[in-house]
């Protein structure tokens, strides 16, 4: 029996995008420890029967006394813990949980690196300084590691820049949908709904979205626009709370919150929408398809990994709220076309992006022993 680490920068993370693969671990008779900050879901985690250890780490956090004394707290937790796997997901937790593990010789290293982010995104000079930071440790914690990526445009972007040698890469398009959970609904909603759903970030399109909803209900179109999902303060573009407070207050959207059983949500919706500027694979993406759902998105890697223009739905430009609200604004006007995406995408989640799928390519990187 194996010992194996999984390290993300939420709790949230590893609940929602990794229990499959917890629990495919455990079911194999490997010792199974998730470390995480603690949020809303170590507890449902522990409940899961699963060791959950906290560890804090401050997401935005440059402080170069607080950074070095957060990978020495790292370092003594892995010591402590003698893994001998570990598996790190996100920023942070990939550099500084590979350095940690370098430093006691372990070989078994794995790294998936969920998208860019902010840091790749964001174009402000300060973002650029930390972004060659980041590509320095990059270098220095990746060597001799097994690096998976969920789009073919990241894993590029990683060998272009000599952040890794391209044998030590893997890809793995996302996380993988469970496709029984998340099924077609025979629901028809009269008017059309056209959800939103993801963190509450700039850099999701949401700007895109409300102002495309905008346009809609001023040309009069008779149709439900809703934002379901909460902010994440961690994260810099995160939609500040006042914003929400302003658009709660119009008559052309819906603010719903956070959704906890996500099934429910989609079976209202007659469209998806998800404006992103980029991304790894999004869940929400495969969640949406697996729904049988139509899906308005952006011609950005990540995305256009789930979504083939106008087989399973539209691609539009990023940043362009006014030909997201021409992509939308035509699948509301066509249900056949609607209906004929929708099965596409619920064929295409079934062959390329199931949870089971995913678990076994995932697994097939872990040593063979595993």
């Amino acid at each position: 029996m194996s010992k194996v680490i999984l390290f993300a920068n939420t709790d949230w993370y590893i609940y929602n995008f990794r229990i499959g693969l917890v629990r495919e671990l455990r079911a194999r008779g490997h010792d199974v420890i998730l470390l995480s900050p603690p949020g809303n879901f170590h507890k449902r985690l522990q409940a899961d029967g699963f060791k959950w250890f906290q560890f804090s780490l401050s997401r935005q956090g440059i402080n170069p006394f607080s950074e070095i004394q957060t990978l020495w707290k790292l370092f003594h937790l892995y010591k402590r813990i003698k893994p001998d796997i570990v598996h790190h997901f996100t920023i942070k937790p990939v550099i500084y949980g590979s350095i940690a593990a370098h430093f006691l010789g372990r070989n078994n290293i794995i790294n998936s690196i969920t998208g860019l982010g902010h840091l790749f995104i964001d174009t402000g000079f300060i973002t650029h300084i930390l972004r060659g930071f980041a590509k320095t440790l990059y270098r220095l914690s990746l060597r001799h590691t097994q690096v998976i990526f969920e789009n073919p445009e990241d894993q590029d972007t990683f060998i272009q820049n000599r952040l890794l040698n391209p044998k030590q890469t893997h890809l793995i398009l996302g996380t993988g949908v469970d496709v029984k959970k998340f099924q077609p609904s025979p629901n028809k909603n009269d008017p059309p709904l056209v959800l939103f759903a993801s963190r509450l970030l700039i850099t999701k399109g949401l700007l895109e979205f409300v102002e495309a909803a905008n346009q809609l209900q001023q040309k009069g179109l008779k149709a439900r626009f809703v934002i379901a999902g909460t902010p994440d303060p961690g994260n810099p573009a995160s939609i500040s709370p006042e914003q929400i407070d302003a658009w709660q207050r119009f008559d052309f959207i819906e603010t719903w919150g956070w959704q906890d059983y996500m099934p429910n949500a989609l079976a209202k919706a007659s469209i998806f929408c998800l404006p992103s500027y980029r991304e790894g694979v999004p869940n929400a993406l495969l969640e949406a398809a697996a729904c049988g759902l139509p899906i308005v998105t952006t011609d950005v890697p990540g995305c256009r990994d789930v979504v083939a223009d106008r087989v399973n739905g539209l691609l539009v430009p990023v940043r362009d709220s006014q030909a997201l609200a021409d992509a939308i604004e035509e699948l509301l006007n066509n249900q056949e076309l609607r209906i004929k995406m929708g099965n596409n995408g619920r064929q295409i989640a079934l062959e390329k992006f199931s949870l089971d799928k995913i678990i076994e390519q995932t697994l097939s990187v872990y040593p063979q022993s595993i």
